[in-house]
């Protein structure tokens, strides 16, 4: 699962700042949250609110960039869906506001859980060089901590189990360490189930290329597609099944079964409408989630899809019943409907808008405290105050354009 992350130097993201997927220590909804075997808790849903450009998609984008530096390299030669998912073209670009940040690297910091250990990986880059990378771990069981590799500019240092590990002295600048061991020792138990996280625990929807169509195809596992079918007959879609076929090399069609009145038919999904094609884009994705526990970055989430079946989703991943494996869902929305007390833990919502100098700030409700240092309450009317302009992340447009004035 994702505990942490934090990034600082990145697109519109000009200050460290920290996205956090621990549980606060609050009274609500605790029957919800995620318990590891060690003790610790850990949130299975976070939604980051704010106004068009207020930087919430980059917040998504930088970790999608860090997962994506790393898998790169060990997918080139690759011919699979996971290959074509990296073939997208992202850039890590700085802040471009300051002539400083512009010319600064951008820092990178993630903490993540397997069911072996909890791992920190650091990483800072200038564009595509890299000029600081670090690797630690803590065993659950012991609790014990202990350094695996740093890198800097001036060499690299294996530790602990990775002492005895060799590398090449041309290893290239631009070349992750870190990937670079993936690909010398993928037998490492260490280093498999480091890597296993980034290629199958974490995954995205809606960044790079259009990866859809190839993530239909995983409706051909029994398991998800009857996920899928019983999650479209509780949404009440009017679709009893359906089935996917193969076209040339990495396309596929799909086809929705009606039954009306006995009537027994078919439609090609390009047929249904909008809404419901997005729910077949979505759905391979959130089954997949929730049965193997893999957490699921999805920007706009909202977008095309009706408000009651946004709720659906949701708490689907708050449900221990439905949620058995800790999946975790993490997306950005504007919608209001769900922005409450009944959907929501104060520490699952969070806020990103930008300052004065363009910059975006990042934030949650649990820790925001208005001018008299209150805290929000936890039966506050978490979608009037946000309306109302209390929470900074102001959901309106600063200037309303005079249109008498451009008509004229």
């Amino acid at each position: 699962m994702l505990c942490q992350f934090s990034v600082k130097n990145f697109k519109s993201i000009r200050d460290e700042m920290t996205f956090d997927m621990q549980a606060a220590a609050i009274s609500e909804h605790e029957d919800r949250v995620i318990e590891d075997k060690d003790g610790e808790l850990y949130l299975p849903v976070s939604a980051i609110y704010g106004p068009n450009g207020g930087g919430k998609s980059n917040v998504l984008e930088a970790l999608y960039c860090l997962i994506l530096k790393v898998l790169r390299p060990l997918y080139a030669a690759g011919d699979n869906a996971a290959a074509a998912i990296c073939a997208g073209r992202t850039e890590i670009e700085p802040f471009a506001f300051l002539k400083e940040t512009v010319k600064e690297p951008t820092r990178f910091e993630l903490f993540f859980r397997t069911e072996l250990a909890e791992y920190r990986y650091e990483l800072i880059t200038k564009k595509d060089v890299i000029e600081y990378e670090r690797l630690d771990r803590i065993k659950l069981e012991t609790r014990r901590r202990s350094a695996l590799f740093e890198r800097d500019t001036t060499g690299i240092s294996l530790k602990g189990i990775f002492s005895k590990l060799k590398i090449s002295d041309g290893l290239s600048d631009t070349l992750p360490l870190l990937t670079y061991l993936g690909i010398t020792y993928a037998k490492n138990e260490v280093i498999q189930d480091i890597l296993n996280w980034f290629r199958y625990r974490i995954d995205f929807l809606n960044y790079g290329s259009p990866v859809q169509e190839l993530h239909l195809a995983v409706a051909k596992s029994e398991n998800v597609k009857q996920l899928m079918i019983d999650m479209i007959r509780e949404m009440d879609l009017d679709i009893v099944d359906f089935r996917v076929e193969k076209r040339e090399p990495g396309q596929i069609e799909i086809f929705t079964k009606h039954i009306v009145d006995d009537y027994e038919t078919e439609l090609n999904l390009y047929d249904e409408s909008s809404g419901t094609q997005k729910i077949f884009g979505l759905l391979p994705f959130i089954a997949k989630s929730l049965l193997e526990g893999v957490t699921l970055v999805i920007d706009e989430l909202d977008a095309k899809i009706h408000p009651v079946l946004l709720r659906y989703i949701i708490m689907m991943f708050h449900n221990k019943e439905v949620n058995k494996r800790g999946a975790q869902l993490i997306f950005t929305s504007h919608d209001l409907s769900t922005m409450n007390s009944e959907v929501f833990r104060r520490d699952e919502i969070w806020f990103a808008a930008k300052g004065k100098g363009q910059n975006t700030k990042l934030y949650s409700l649990v820790e925001f405290k208005n001018g008299k240092g209150d805290s929000v309450r936890k039966d506050a009317r978490f979608d009037k105050q946000y309306l109302e302009g209390k929470y900074g992340a102001d959901p309106y447009l600063r200037r309303i354009i005079d249109w008498g004035k451009v008509n004229g």
